[in-house]
C-alpha cells in the first residue's frame, strides 16, 4: 500500500475516532443527548464504510446514505450484507435541524452504539493500515 493512501486512511480513522470519543462520553452517565449520539453514530459508520471502500480502491460518493454505502461494501465483501443499519442514515442530516425530526430514545441510542462497535470490528478486521 502506498504511504499516501495509508496516511489518507488513517485520517479517516482519526476523524471516526473523534466521533467514537463523543459517543463514549455521551453514553458514560445519564443519556440526555440521544440525537447527538445517533448523529455521531451515523458519522462514525459513514467514515468507516468509506474507509473500507477507499482501502479497496473503490471511488467513494459524497453521500450520507448508510444503506447505499453498505451495498457498495457488500459488492466487495458479502459480510456487509449481514448488517442492519436500522434508520441510521436519518441521523446524518435531518436530525440536526429543528422541525419534523425523530427524537431517538435512550435504548435506541445505545443500540446504535452497539451497531457502530460491530461495524468497527468488521472493518478493522478487513482494513490493515
Amino acid at each position: 500500500m502506498k504511504q499516501e493512501i495509508k496516511k489518507y486512511l488513517n485520517q479517516w480513522k482519526t476523524k471516526a475516532t473523534e466521533d467514537l470519543l463523543v459517543i463514549e462520553e455521551l453514553t458514560k452517565d445519564k443519556i440526555i443527548a440521544t440525537s447527538a449520539i445517533c448523529f455521531h453514530c451515523q458519522q462514525f459508520v459513514e467514515k468507516y464504510l468509506k474507509m473500507f471502500l477507499i482501502y479497496n480502491n473503490k471511488e467513494i460518493q459524497k453521500t450520507h446514505n448508510i444503506e447505499y454505502l453498505l451495498v457498495e461494501c457488500a459488492e466487495i465483501d458479502e459480510e456487509f450484507n449481514n448488517i442492519d443499519p436500522k434508520n441510521l442514515s436519518e441521523f446524518g442530516v435531518s436530525a440536526r435541524y429543528p422541525g419534523d425530526f425523530y427524537m431517538p430514545t435512550e435504548k435506541e441510542a445505545l443500540e446504535y452504539k452497539e451497531l457502530i462497535l460491530e461495524i468497527k470490528k468488521i472493518v478493522e478486521k478487513k482494513v490493515k493500515i
